[in-house]
């Protein structure tokens, strides 16, 4: 249910809040989560790239139709044209219309994984300069641990040591 990851989390959590570590070091632990699913969304770059997938997405469902009403009068015309065509001729717009069905489908598929290949390289970056923001912010304020805010792994914590807002402050202004 949480993975290798979690557990080691949750391991490490218990053993600082059991005191197991050393009293003293408890004394200095200095937390904070930032919830990275939401700094994605909301931080300029990840509103910039919902913009940039939605016309992607609008554009291929133009086309999408455009190519659809393109086989269906395809089909029609074969329907209409079926009893008038000897045999041959018959089987040859046949093969053509799958042909056209068969290439139709395939550019569907490719044009939908282009689209979520697409988003996901956007996010992919985005997600690894907040990262290094996130980084870069534990080591400059003296963060002991900084989790990502995840209801599988965290299940609560404090608004007290979220750091999502600041972190979202902070790439967008390097991004700037």
């Amino acid at each position: 249910m949480y993975g290798k990851r979690g557990w080691m989390v949750i391991g490490i959590i218990i053993l600082i809040i059991g005191g197991w570590l050393g009293p003293a070091w408890a004394a200095e632990l200095k937390l904070g989560c930032v919830d990275m699913q939401r700094a994605v969304n909301d931080c300029n770059a990840g509103k910039e790239a919902k913009k940039v997938i939605a016309k992607e997405l609008e554009k291929f469902q133009r086309l999408y139709g455009e190519r659809q009403k393109e086989l269906q009068g395809m089909k029609e015309s074969l329907e209409k044209q079926a009893l008038m065509l000897n045999p041959d001729a018959r089987a040859a717009k046949e093969k053509d219309f799958q042909a056209k069905s068969r290439e139709f489908q395939r550019w569907m598929e490719d044009a939908q994984n282009e689209i979520k290949q697409k988003e996901m390289e956007m996010l992919r970056n985005i997600s690894i300069g907040l990262f290094h923001v996130t980084q870069k912010v534990g080591i400059d304020e003296g963060y002991t641990f900084i989790l990502e805010r995840n209801e599988n792994i965290v299940l609560f914590s404090s608004k007290a040591i979220d750091l999502t807002d600041k972190v979202i402050k902070l790439y967008d202004a390097q991004k700037k």
